[in-house]
Parts: C-alpha cells; sequence; structure tokens
C-alpha cells in the first residue's frame, strides 16, 4: 500500500465476453472462444451468418466502454480517485493487455469484478484465472479484491425490474390477462450441477428476485444458447418452455434475459431472431425487455459493489 493512502489510485477492472468487431474477425474470435480449437467450416458459416443478421458486428464493446466511463464518473463523485479499465477475455482488448496498462497507470489497488452478475467457476471463475495470470506473465503485484457475485444487488434487482415493469406496461394484453414471463440465462455444461457450481441458485435467486419486486407470479425460467457440443447443457431451454405456453392457449409473452447485462449476439440474435420466430411459428407473439446497457440504475449497482469491495478491503 502506498505510504499515503488519500494519494491512492483505486483501479477498476471490468471484464467481459468480448466480441468481434466485423465479418472477418470471427474467424480468430472463434478460435478464442474454443482455446485455439479447431472448429467446422459449417460453425463458422453459421456464426457468421448470425452477425450478419444483427449488423455484422457486436455492439458488446462500445457498450461496456460506456459501462466503464460513466462508472468512473459515479465513482469519482465520491471523492477518491478512480480508474475503471475493461478487460475482454475473448477479443480486443484482452485482459492481458489491459493489465499492462494498469500496472504502466501505477495503480496501488485493483477491484476487478465481471460484467456478469451470477458465480460460476466456468464463466467468472475463467475470467479471474485470466487476470491472475496475467498478472504473474506481467509481474503485476498490485493487490486484487476479486468480486465473484451481484446477482441480487438491489440496485441491479431494480434496474432489471424498471425495464420489466416496462415491457409490461408496453404489451397490449386481452382483458383480464396476464402475459407470462421467461426469465433466461445463459446455459451452462451440466456437469457443473455434480461439481456444486453456485450457477443455478443465482440465477433463479435473481429471476425470483425480480419477479418479487414485480410483483409477478406467473413466470418461468429458462437457459438460452446452449452451446455447439455434444455434452449434455443444462435446460429446460427457451423453445420447451415455449413450447409448453404454446400449448396451455398463451398467444404472448415476455422473455426477461436477467443473466446478461448488455446486448450482444445472445441477446440480438437468441432472442430477438431465434426465439422470436421459434414462437411466432407456433402463434405467440414474443417480446423481451431492453438489456440494461449503461442504464443509470446498473451504473449504481456497479458503484454499490466496487465501494463495498474497496471500503471491505481497506
Amino acid at each position: 500500500m502506498p505510504a499515503n493512502p488519500s494519494n491512492a489510485v483505486f483501479g477498476v477492472l471490468l471484464l467481459a465476453h468480448g466480441g468481434p468487431d466485423s465479418l472477418q474477425d470471427i474467424e480468430p474470435f472463434l478460435r478464442n472462444i474454443r482455446g485455439g480449437r479447431s472448429f467446422s467450416l459449417k460453425l463458422l458459416e453459421e456464426i457468421t451468418e448470425r452477425y450478419a443478421q444483427i449488423g455484422g458486428r457486436s455492439p458488446l464493446l462500445e457498450i461496456s466502454r460506456r459501462q466503464a466511463r460513466n462508472l468512473e464518473t459515479e465513482l469519482s463523485a465520491s471523492g477518491k480517485r478512480f480508474r475503471v479499465y475493461l478487460g475482454m477475455r475473448n477479443w480486443h482488448p484482452f485482459i492481458r493487455e489491459t493489465m499492462a496498462e494498469i500496472k504502466q497507470d501505477g495503480v496501488s489497488r485493483l477491484v476487478a469484478l465481471c460484467l456478469a452478475p451470477q458465480n460460476s467457476r466456468m464463466s467468472v471463475g475463467l475470467y479471474f484465472q485470466r487476470v491472475q495470470e496475467a498478472q504473474k506473465e506481467l509481474g503485476v503485484e498490485i493487490p486484487v479484491t476479486f468480486v465473484k457475485s451481484w446477482n441480487q444487488q438491489p440496485f441491479l434487482i431494480e434496474a432489471f425490474a424498471e425495464k420489466l415493469r416496462e415491457a409490461m406496461a408496453a404489451f397490449p394484453t386481452v382483458e383480464g390477462s396476464t402475459v407470462p414471463v421467461i426469465f433466461t440465462a445463459h446455459s451452462l455444461p451440466e456437469k457443473i450441477l455434480a461439481e456444486g457450481d453456485p450457477y443455478p441458485r443465482e440465477t433463479r435467486e435473481t429471476a425470483e428476485a425480480v419477479a418479487q419486486q414485480c410483483g409477478i407470479a406467473d413466470w418461468r425460467f429458462a437457459y438460452q444458447s446452449q452451446g455447439a457440443t455434444d455434452e449434455p447443457w443444462l435446460g429446460p431451454t427457451v423453445e420447451s418452455v415455449i413450447e409448453d405456453l404454446s400449448n396451455a392457449s398463451h398467444r404472448q409473452v415476455i422473455v426477461a434475459p436477467i443473466g446478461f447485462l448488455a446486448d450482444h449476439l445472445e441477446i440480438l440474435y437468441d432472442i430477438d431472431i431465434e426465439y422470436r420466430n421459434f414462437a411466432q411459428k407456433r402463434g405467440i407473439e414474443l417480446r423481451r425487455t431492453q438489456s440494461l446497457n449503461d442504464s443509470p440504475r446498473l451504473i449504481q449497482a456497479l458503484a454499490a459493489v466496487v465501494s463495498k469491495a474497496v471500503t471491505s478491503g481497506e
């Protein structure tokens, strides 16, 4: 720690998945995701077509940068000196690149948290592993506080609830009926269940808190965006839940992706195109809640998480 703590510069490292900046970036981006393992031409063509349908690139970097800028402004209002950085696991700016910048800037302490509220050793744990690898490789000796989970942070729950209330108010409903809500989170391989991973519990905790905040009794939970591997993935799938709703004569549904904070492929393609088309073929109109992106409530949640981590480490 520095001799004069009042001059300390607190660093905040926001960690995100990353996304390709163009269609030409998709092949190396996929190689990063798969750890250099080979993949079929069919998979490359399929993912390229999906990105083509959402504009030819991922908006995640722009959104994440806005989140970082707004968070730095919010934190600086406390009177402490903060620098907020962004590191991506699978695309530029890579975590290692950002850690090199942090070292050069002379940050005295660092708080690292994922832009994913629910903890899993297969997701959040892997981000933290990349940070630790970069620390070792670059010789970064800054004390780091890792925030493993913030799935029930009050401002976060209110941020999701705010978007859900807006979606419910905008959905024209049949008099006397309610529109069912499907809360979703990214699926992970089923093997995490045997390992006692907290992810399934934490995703449902977030869903339950948002439903309670909105006074919703008629809701379901589903996992989306299962991976392209032969191993079993967590369910139920969104498609199976939509089938159940169709069989029960529902004709409307709201999807609330509480496992995601920002627009990216799993939102703009999987929900807005694939699931919407799937529902439409079964006579159901599917709408979703708007992503939090850089909403003021989300920035408040991130600031509260960071402030708590900083205070607990002092």
